[in-house]
């Protein structure tokens, strides 16, 4: 096991380092003026410093990283990107995974910055945003997990519920409930350029939304979302990312019918 020599600098020498390295640093003060900068040298013990949140070992357990042949987008469009990232440009998207997993879903995201063109919402609103989506049964029940960037930055967990209905062009803009969380954080706004990584699981009513390695909500999705059953996914409105996406391994006691595959369904 390697360390680094314990150093003692200005406050100004600090934050010239902190903006040149990426080594995660520890500071505790020692003297008016002073402080003490600790530096753990990870990289010789197998581990590397992620400001996303996302941890060394990959997405967690029983993760698997899904690609864009995986993927059915019902609008919008999703392309490949450097390497395995999934690219999404265009002002909307919508997209689930054409696979059996469990209602986990993570994405790692870069948010470049907004749309070169915008479009409204069915509801006329104009709102910025990226997200994901669980127990997707079709484009008119399913519940959403939408990290609103614009107008105002926050995690939102909708219940889109219309029984009898399965078709968007059925049940439009029309079934959305809000769920009130048990518990939140204040979300930042985000910047463009940087990268965030956002993770949704459900567990029976209860939901659990993790933002950077923070729980952002917590709550439960209750009767509204009883009896929706379907694949994970994303949605994009306005955003301009770049996205690796990771979806919990099925259970094999668990399937769900998988919708099928068609353009403007949602």
């Amino acid at each position: 096991m390697r360390w680094m020599r314990l150093q003692w600098l200005t406050e100004r020498e600090v934050r010239k380092v902190e903006r040149e390295s990426a080594a995660d640093v520890t500071v505790g003060r020692r003297a008016p003026g002073w402080t003490g900068l600790a530096i753990l040298a990870l990289g010789s013990l197998g581990f590397s410093s992620d400001r996303a949140g996302n941890s060394p070992q990959g997405a967690g357990k029983g993760m698997k990283r899904i690609d864009r042949a995986q993927l059915c987008v019902t609008d919008g469009e999703v392309e490949k990107g450097k390497g395995e990232e999934l690219l999404v440009t265009v002002p909307q998207m919508r997209a689930f995974v054409m696979e059996q997993t469990e209602q986990i879903v993570e994405a790692r995201f870069k948010y470049i910055g907004p749309t070169a063109k915008s479009a409204l919402l069915a509801s006329g609103q104009m709102r910025r945003q990226f997200g994901l989506k669980l127990r997707a049964e079709d484009g008119c029940n399913l519940v959403y997990v939408m990290w609103r960037f614009q107008p105002k930055s926050e995690i939102v967990v909708s219940v889109k519920s219309n029984p009898g209905q399965h078709e968007s062009s059925e049940c439009g803009n029309h079934g959305y409930h809000d769920i009130k969380p048990r518990r939140s954080i204040r979300v930042p706004e985000i910047k463009d350029g940087s990268s965030h990584t956002l993770r949704a699981e459900i567990n029976g009513d209860e939901m659990k939304v993790i933002l950077d390695g923070e729980v952002a909500w917590e709550g439960n999705v209750g009767s509204l979302a009883n009896g929706i059953e379907g694949p994970v996914g994303m949605r994009s409105d306005n955003a301009h990312v770049e996205v690796a996406l990771f979806a919990g391994e099925a259970d094999a006691k668990k399937e769900f019918k998988m919708p099928s595959c068609r353009k403007g369904s949602e």
